[in-house]
């Protein structure tokens, strides 16, 4: 098999760079020939990126020219906008390939792609209505929210119709795109994955000697929900992690026993969660298939999880869900939890054998050869 992988990389690194990284790999040291092609929004400019989404991306014969120059079987696209477009895809099939088109959140519709604005998850554009986002501003600015609720509106018939297998990534996640107006025949689900080196051998959550959260420090996240039940409930808590919500999440922590690493290397952020008894998940947006909670799983730690999006898809049955805004419930499950280090040990040797079988590379590996070998 070969296979053209497209990313438009984002401003600021996240779970998607990592995604293309590590489907890369995987085929790789499987034998297949894949290559990357990928552009950056960071280097792109706002003018440039402005009339890449308005256009349907630039360049398109870049996209043919390597699909022809490698033969390319199949291109699996990643991130397309701004730059790639629906045009790199209608490129890919007039070359031969199959398309694939990896959707890891709701940037078909939403012009900020997380689908939450306003303390709540948001689904106000759907279909091609994108008003919306442009009446509310969405992108900041009203020149930026324009070209984002136009471009939007333009490209989406273009990429349901040169699409040809939408890879989506939990059921929920799925579900919420279809009610929106992804074609659900050509939706397939298919979770994240955790390469095989990153499993422990066993669990060691019963010894852990804190709680943990990790990732981007924004209001969506619900780090406040994780801080304030750590105090309350007399928990040593660990927030890894940088952004803009920093500031207020360390005015909550007052005198509490919470520490504030900053953004960690994926090798120490890895070091850091093996020492942990148990991760909290407490998302108020409909995260799809955070990473945050695979490593948690594939480390052997249990994980308390918020009720939106695919987080109860991730940690059930045995895992604890939790509504996103009860702080009472969040506060009672984490003092319980860390004040049973045996119930902290099974929880988390059951969260790292369901993790071996859902959320290994061979189950991966098959669901994705599915994907590509389908006609």
């Amino acid at each position: 098999m070969r296979v053209l992988l497209l990313h438009n990389r984002y401003r600021s690194l996240g779970g998607e760079e990592r995604t293309v990284e590590d489907i890369f790999g995987l085929l790789a040291a499987r034998g297949h020939q894949v290559e990357r092609l990928e552009r950056s929004s960071a280097s792109a400019g706002r003018a440039r990126a402005a009339r890449g989404l308005l256009a349907g991306g630039v360049d398109p014969e870049e996209v043919g020219a390597a699909v022809r120059r490698m033969r390319a079987d199949v291109v699996h696209a990643h991130n397309v906008h701004p730059l790639f477009g629906w045009r790199a895809l209608a490129a890919a099939r007039s070359a031969g390939a199959r398309t694939v088109f990896h959707l890891h959140n709701f940037r078909l519709f939403c012009a900020i792609a997380i689908a939450y604005r306003d303390g709540a998850p948001c689904y106000r554009c759907r279909g091609q209505n994108t008003l919306p986002g442009l009446r509310l501003r969405c992108r900041g600015s009203w020149p930026e929210a324009a070209v984002y609720a136009a471009g939007l509106h333009r490209q989406q018939p273009h990429l349901f119709d040169k699409v040809e297998r939408f890879v989506v990534v939990s059921e929920a996640h799925g579900n919420r795109l279809v009610e929106l107006g992804l074609p659900a025949d050509k939706a397939t689900t298919l979770r994240n994955f955790v390469p095989a080196q990153r499993f422990v051998a066993e669990s060691r959550a019963g010894e852990g000697r804190y709680a943990l959260v990790a990732g981007r420090l924004v209001e969506e996240k619900g780090f406040d929900v994780a801080v304030r039940a750590a105090v309350s409930a007399g928990v040593p808590l660990v927030v890894a992690g940088q952004g803009p919500d920093g500031p207020r999440l360390e005015q909550l922590a007052g005198g509490g026993d919470v520490r504030f690493t900053g953004l960690l290397t994926p090798e120490r952020l890895a070091e850091v969660r093996r020492e942990a008894g148990v991760v909290l998940a407490p998302s108020r947006c409909e995260e799809a298939c955070p990473y945050s909670v695979l490593d948690a799983s594939a480390a052997g730690v249990p994980v308390l999880a918020s009720d939106r999006g695919g987080l109860p898809e991730l940690v059930s049955p045995d895992g604890v869900v939790l509504g996103a805004e009860d702080q009472r419930a969040w506060t009672e499950a984490l003092g319980q939890l860390w004040g049973d280090p045996p119930e902290r040990a099974r929880l988390g040797a059951v969260a790292l054998e369901r993790a071996r079988e859902r959320l290994g590379e061979e189950r991966y590996y098959r669901g994705l050869m599915e994907v590509y070998e389908e006609r």
